[in-house]
Order: C-alpha cells, then structure tokens, then sequence
C-alpha cells in the first residue's frame, strides 16, 4: 500500500493532538499502509527557528515528506490557526514538497469556535505546497479526547465515529492519487 508520514504539530509531550495521530496511525497500519511518525517537537528548536535547512533534522523531515504517498497533519489550534512550531517546519521544506500526495489535515482544540481553523489556515497553506489531494479534514474537541492512566487515548463515540469515516476516505484516497515527481 502506501507510506504515511503523520506528522503532530503539537509543542507538547503529553499532547492530545500527538496521540490522537497516533491512535489514528493505527488503523491506518491495519489497513496495510506503511506509517511513519513525525512528532515535530522534536526537532531541534535551534534549527526550527534558525531557518537552518541544512541541519540533519531538517534534512531528515525533508526527505519524510518527499518519500511519503500520502501526508497525515495534526494540530492543536491556537488563536484560530495552526500550531507555530508546524508553522516553523512548513516555512523550512521546499515550495511544493506535497506535490502529489494526499493530504489529510486533522485539528484540536478546546472551543468549536475553532473548528473552521483547518479550512481557513492549515488547507490554503497545504494546498500551496502542492497536494494534490486534500481530504475532508476533521476537527475534534478535547473534551472528545481522553486519556487514560496507561496513557492510550478514549474518542468519543461520535468523535470517533467521524474520524473513522475521514480516515477511510484518506485511505481510500490514497488507492487513487497517481504520484507525481515533486519538481526539485
């Protein structure tokens, strides 16, 4: 099947976003796709906000996105918009290093206020990188997401219900997209 980079543009360790990409991953595995994580927060933050595209995390990533099918972004929203450090990621790879993949944005956050954060500031800037897919994407309430002493995560039952459904659809989607050479 097809390579997943799952990428969590949440600053936190112990941040719902991450593991519900990781809870999400999963099935995405189950359903024969080769998945790799990326959690941003790892990257170094001196190359993040130093720009240095030559620094071996930001090579690393790089090289992540351009082998990928098929590109899976979470993040906590922030004052109506997608996490800073994701931001600082986005700004260090090439012009369209999503051209042709399929792109599944995914968001979180504490108010349905938010919820047109994926349509209004992540979707405009992955479709300028180039997807050639994005999916419906989904936006799912903290309050939708739990966690549990051993540290899995619980969804809702709605929730969980709807993110299956645009998970399938990005799988589905993945089985459709012919790959394009990324220009470079």
């Amino acid at each position: 099947m097809a390579t997943v980079l799952s990428v969590s543009g949440s600053p936190s360790a112990s941040s719902r976003t991450s593991r519900l990409l990781r809870h999400l991953d999963e099935r995405l595995a189950a359903q024969g796709h080769d998945v790799v994580p990326l959690d941003v927060r790892t990257i170094p933050a001196e190359a993040l906000l130093g720009a240095d595209f030559r620094h071996p995390a930001i090579v690393e990533a790089t090289e992540l996105f351009a082998r990928a099918d098929g590109v899976v972004v979470g993040t906590p929203v922030y004052k109506a918009s997608y996490s800073g450090v994701l931001k600082a990621l986005l700004d260090l790879l090439p012009q369209y290093a999503l051209t042709g993949k399929t792109v599944l944005p995914l968001a979180t956050g504490g108010s349905i206020a938010h919820v047109l954060a994926i349509d209004y500031a992540l979707r405009p800037v992955l479709t300028s990188m180039g997807a050639a897919h994005t999916v419906q994407g989904w936006f799912t309430l903290d309050k939708d997401l739990t966690v549990q002493d051993d540290g899995s995560l619980t969804v809702a039952p709605a929730a969980a219900e709807a993110l299956t459904q645009v998970v399938d659809q990005f799988s589905a989607a993945l089985g459709r997209t012919p790959l394009l050479a990324v220009a470079g």
